[in-house]
């Protein structure tokens, strides 16, 4: 016989989980001492917030279920950001929290809420267990929906009194998944539709920066001679290196990469997912153009989005058989190469400005510079995102963490400390604004007490700065985004890290690579000149815009 809480460890043991995140209360007590009697490490947060991050960041990076646990009421709600954080970015997770008993209520309604209805919009099952000979079934089928596609999180309910209970039952073992793979009528159709093409364009979306995509999505765009973009959560599924790369659509319109998109006649989206913001808008610069969807699952039709034909099933299955129809038939079109030329020119440009406070452009290079090609840089959530992702490039893949679904402050931190644990032998950079730093600054005791090595670069303005731009554009007045900061250095003594403030620009790589030198946990401050925000993003593209309609009336 064994209790509720052993047949619950030792199920997610049979499923390969070596870590949880998260913070114990009182209703998870027995779980805490099945633990402590297991290979599972509890990795203790200091928020249940960046608990669930961490383990959202895993499923991100692994493809398999990050874990994390809560108690019941407040703790288990301070996981719902991090559900919609998952949930939204299709990451596979799983949250287990605590409850009173259910066979008697002593403390009657004391911290209760129904968090099993709570997590329901925002997960893919959620489901209270009411026995302990349930449990490895349960959690059996917790890991096969969270992995199977769409990803997502799961929510499992353990009360105190279950978690207790005795039974006698077997381990459920794991199966392997055969994914569906597309016909080949479809694959057929398809091909001909691109072979037809003039000059077809491949965008890689958030599905299609899946973990084990990597090799044959690069393999695809290689023997293809396709020239591609990416969306955001796209950015990386496929070497920035490769001379086909023509930009990321950091932006839904009037960037340069638009050009290229506006010219091509068939757009092969392969894994877009309608949770990010639109890389282009279906009819609205080309109405001509096709647009072919390849996904694991059917796409979304939205007002933004309808694609023309689709290409369903296993995404790398389905790839690789379009490689093999199209491996040496397309003639890239040469204007296209051209304009990659000069699309790549304007995202590079002013990149080298001495001014200081430094600019964003010149901020991104250092970071370049300073970070190898097998570094991870994960991003909270600002102003800044859109430049990395205008124009950071990635050699290699999943080596910028972003989010453009939920896109929520908070989370750059807890997804670095994941990043490191995963890959302890690489350089990993968390890239924070000053005001979501704020929001989960406290795991910077979580990141010393596991011993990381670990940069964290604070872009300070003293002002939700993304907001403010809107603020700008709108034109309103300049009110209510600004705030007053610690001294980041003592504020980073204060945890037992080294704190950093940047002077000069050229203090931005020097110091970020001394840092990496060193070891440990460091806190890099910068201060940035956001005017670049109105000049480029607004004055200068919109300038662009304006000149091309006239072009086209004339």
């Amino acid at each position: 016989m064994s209790k509720g809480s052993d047949l619950l460890v030792a199920a997610l043991e049979n499923e390969g989980v070596d870590r949880i995140f998260g913070i114990p209360g009182e209703e998870n007590l027995d779980v805490v001492e099945s633990l402590r009697n297991s290979k599972i490490e509890l990795v203790l947060t200091r928020h249940e917030q960046a608990a669930a991050f961490m383990a959202a960041t895993q499923g991100r990076l692994t493809g398999r279920p990050g874990v994390c646990l809560s108690t019941l009421g407040p703790g288990a709600l301070n996981f719902t950001t991090g559900a919609a954080y998952a949930h939204l970015g299709a990451m596979p997770m799983l949250m287990i929290t605590g409850q009173k008993p259910i066979k008697s209520a002593r403390q009657a309604r004391f911290q209760i809420v129904d968090i099993v209805r709570t997590m329901g919009p925002l997960t893919k099952m959620s489901r209270q267990i009411v026995s302990a000979a349930s449990i490895p079934a349960t959690v059996r089928d917790a890991f096969r929906i969270a992995t199977e596609e769409r990803p997502g999180p799961v929510h499992l309910e353990l009360p105190e009194d279950i978690a207790a209970e005795e039974a006698d039952v077997p381990l459920v073992p794991a199966h392997l998944i055969n994914w569906p793979v597309a016909s080949a009528a479809a694959v057929e159709r398809v091909a001909e539709m691109i072979l037809r093409a003039k000059c077809p364009l491949i965008m890689i979306g958030a599905a299609g920066n899946r973990p084990r995509l990597v090799e044959s999505l690069s393999d695809f765009v290689r023997r293809a001679r396709i020239p591609f973009f990416n969306t955001q959560m796209g950015k990386g599924a496929v070497t920035g290196n490769s001379d086909l790369y023509i930009g990321t659509a950091a932006l839904t319109e009037r960037d340069y990469v638009h050009d290229a998109i506006d010219r091509a006649d068939l757009i092969v989206a392969i894994g877009h997912d309608t949770v990010e913001k639109p890389p282009f808008l279906m009819g609205h610069a080309a109405p001509g153009r096709k647009v072919v969807y390849v996904g694991f699952v059917p796409a979304n039709v939205e007002q933004v989005f309808y694609p023309d034909a689709e290409l369903i099933g296993d995404i790398g299955a389905s790839v690789a058989a379009l490689a093999q129809r199209l491996d040496g038939r397309i003639q890239t079109d040469p204007a296209m190469q051209a304009l990659r030329k000069t699309i790549l020119s304007h995202i590079n440009e002013r990149v080298g400005e001495d001014r200081f406070p430094v600019t964003p452009q010149r901020l991104v290079r250092d970071v370049r510079a300073v970070v190898p090609e097998n570094g991870i840089v994960s991003l909270d959530n600002g102003m800044y995102k859109i430049w990395f992702a205008r124009n950071y490039r990635t050699h290699m893949a999943n080596t910028l963490l972003l989010d453009n679904a939920l896109a929520t402050m908070g989370a750059g931190l807890p997804a670095a400390i994941m990043a490191k644990l995963l890959h302890p032998d690489r350089k990993v950079l968390a890239v924070c604004g000053d005001g979501g730093f704020m929001m989960n600054s406290q795991e910077l005791e979580t990141a010393i007490r596991l011993k990381l090595d670990l940069v964290v670069l604070i872009i300070v303005d003293s002002a939700y700065g993304m907001i403010r731009w809107k603020q700008a554009v709108d034109r309103f007045p300049d009110f209510g985004m600004t705030f007053n900061n610690p001294d980041f250095v003592k504020y980073a003594e204060a945890y037992g890290a080294r704190g950093h403030n940047v002077t000069t620009v050229e203090g931005v790589a020097s110091t970020l690579q001394a840092a990496f030198d060193a070891g440990g946990v460091h806190l890099v401050a910068v201060p940035i000149d956001y005017s670049e925000n109105i000049r480029v993003l607004v004055d200068e593209l919109g300038a662009r815009t304006l000149e091309g309609e006239s072009a086209r009336r004339n």
